[in-house]
C-alpha cells in the first residue's frame, strides 16, 4: 500500500519542543517525525511517534546540511518539512534554507533578518519603532567594566543580548536569566558570564514586579506570503524557577487580547515574517501596559498549548507548505488547560484565585500535558513519564513558592 502523505517532517532537536510538535504531527497525520537531536535522552529517544537519531555534533553547520540531505533522499518523493526546535537549529535552517535539497521545505525568515531578530538588543530597538512596550533596558558592554550606572533600582535582570553564542560557551554553571537583589550581584553575575568566554553584549533590565501569573506567551504562524493566520496567546500560571529551566513555562491557560495580539501581527506583518514565532510577555500592573520580553523565531517550549486548544501546529504548516492553502486569520478564543507538571504541581504553586477555572476545564476534558499521549504510551514510556512527574514534584517544591492567600 502507498504512503498516500505528501511529506516528512524532519525535526532538530531533542527536547519537550521536539516531542511536542511531533506529537502535532502525529496527532493529525498519523506520521512519525524523523528527528536528530545531540544526546539519546527523554522525552525523544525511544519514543513510538519518533525516528530518533543522535549526532553529538549536531549544532554545527555540516552536520545539520549532512543530515538534512540524508533525509531529502530518504524520502525523495515527498516534501521534507525542516522545523527547529532551537535557536541554534532555527538559524542555521535560516541561513542554509536556499541551498538545501529541492525537497526540503524550511519555513523560515532570511538568516539577517532572523540574526537581527534574536538578537535583544536589536529586537529592542525594532519594538520601539513599532509602538511595543518593553521593559527599561541598558545594554552592557564588556569594555564598561564596573564603570557604570542604571537609572533604576534592584532587583535588577541581566540576559545575553545574543542566546546562541551564549550556550555556545558551552559552560553549564550560566544560568538562563539571572535575576540579582543587588548591585554587587549584578557586577558578580556580569563578572562570571564574560569569565565563561561569552563576549557579545549583556542585557539589563528593570524588574517588572508580579508573580509567574503575569507573565502571557504568545505563539503566532505567519504564512508563505508573510500574513499572519493563526495567534494564540497563553496566560502563564507557573514557571520553573531552578537555576536551568528558570522562565519555562509549566502551566498556561489560553486567553485572547485582541489590542495586544494585533498590535504584534503588524510588527510581524511590516517584517513580512513567515513561519512561527512566539513572544514573552509581562503585565505591568503600575502602568497597564504589556511589555514584550523577546522573540523567538520559532514555535515555544511550551508550544503544545496551541495544539491543546484545538490549534494543531502540524496542520498549520502542512496546509501553508505543502497544500498552498491561503487561510484565514484567526485569534484563539476557546479556555484550555496545559500543563508541563503534575496536577499536584500545578494547584500547589497556581494562585488559587485560577483554581476553579482549572478544575472545570479538566472535568471538561479541556486541559492537557505535553507528556502524556496514550499512543505512546508503552509501559516503559509511561514509567519514564512518571519519573518526569516525580522529578517535576521535588524541583518545585525546592525552587518555587506556594502563593500567598489573598
Amino acid at each position: 500500500m502507498s504512503d498516500p502523505l505528501q511529506f516528512q517532517p524532519l525535526l532538530f532537536g531533542g527536547d519537550i519542543n521536539v516531542y511536542s510538535v511531533a506529537r502535532a504531527f502525529h496527532e493529525a497525520y498519523g506520521v512519525r517525525s524523523v528527528a536528530y537531536g545531540k544526546y539519546p535522552s527523554f522525552p525523544c529517544h525511544g519514543s513510538a511517534i519518533l525516528d530518533y537519531r543522535v549526532c553529538p555534533d549536531n549544532e554545527s553547520e555540516a552536520a545539520f546540511r549532512r543530515n538534512t540531505e540524508a533525509v531529502a533522499r530518504e524520502f525523495p518523493d515527498k516534501k521534507v518539512l525542516l522545523l527547529g526546535c532551537g535557536d541554534s537549529y532555527v538559524q542555521l535552517a535560516a541561513h542554509c534554507k536556499d541551498s538545501l535539497p529541492a525537497n526540503v521545505i524550511a519555513p523560515y525568515i532570511d538568516g539577517d533578518l532572523l540574526d537581527t531578530l534574536i538578537n535583544k538588543e536589536k529586537f529592542y530597538a525594532l519594538c520601539d519603532q513599532h509602538g511595543i512596550d518593553h521593559p527599561a533596558t541598558f545594554i552592557y558592554d564588556k569594555s564598561m567594566g564596573h564603570d557604570f550606572q542604571l537609572p533604576w533600582g534592584p532587583p535588577y535582570i541581566a540576559k545575553p543580548a545574543d542566546s546562541v553564542a551564549y550556550w555556545a560557551c558551552g559552560d553549564h554553571s550560566l544560568a538562563k536569566v539571572y535575576i540579582c537583589q543587588s548591585w554587587e550581584e549584578l557586577l558578580a553575575a556580569l563578572d562570571h558570564v564574560y569569565a565563561a568566554g561569552y563576549q557579545d553584549h549583556m542585557v539589563l533590565q528593570e524588574f517588572i514586579p508580579g508573580d509567574d501569573s503575569y507573565m502571557r506567551v504568545l505563539t503566532s504562524y505567519s504564512d508563505r506570503n508573510g500574513r499572519v493566520t493563526t495567534m494564540c496567546l497563553g496566560h502563564v500560571l507557573l514557571e520553573e524557577h531552578s537555576p536551568h529551566g528558570i522562565g519555562n513555562h509549566a502551566v498556561i491557560l489560553t486567553e485572547c487580547d485582541e489590542a495586544l495580539e494585533l498590535k504584534i501581527k503588524t510588527l510581524l506583518e511590516a517584517l513580512h515574517f513567515t513561519g512561527f514565532s512566539n513572544f514573552d510577555i509581562k503585565y505591568d500592573s503600575r502602568d497597564g501596559k504589556y511589555k514584550a520580553f523577546e522573540i523567538n523565531c520559532r514555535q515555544g517550549r511550551s508550544n503544545y498549548y496551541v495544539t491543546g486548544a484545538g490549534h494543531n501546529i502540524a496542520k498549520m504548516v502542512v496546509q501553508d507548505r505543502v497544500e498552498g492553502k491561503d487561510l484565514p486569520f484567526e485569534m484563539t478564543r476557546n479556555r484550555s488547560l496545559w500543563r508541563m507538571v503534575p496536577r499536584k504541581v500545578a494547584f500547589k504553586f497556581t494562585p488559587k484565585q485560577y483554581h476553579q477555572e482549572m478544575r472545570a476545564l479538566i472535568k471538561a476534558g479541556a486541559d492537557s500535558h505535553s507528556l502524556v499521549y496514550d499512543k505512546d504510551g508503552s509501559l516503559k514510556r509511561r514509567l519514564r513519564v512518571m519519573k518526569n512527574h516525580l522529578g517535576n514534584i521535588k524541583r518545585f517544591n525546592q525552587y518555587n513558592k506556594i502563593p500567598a492567600e489573598d
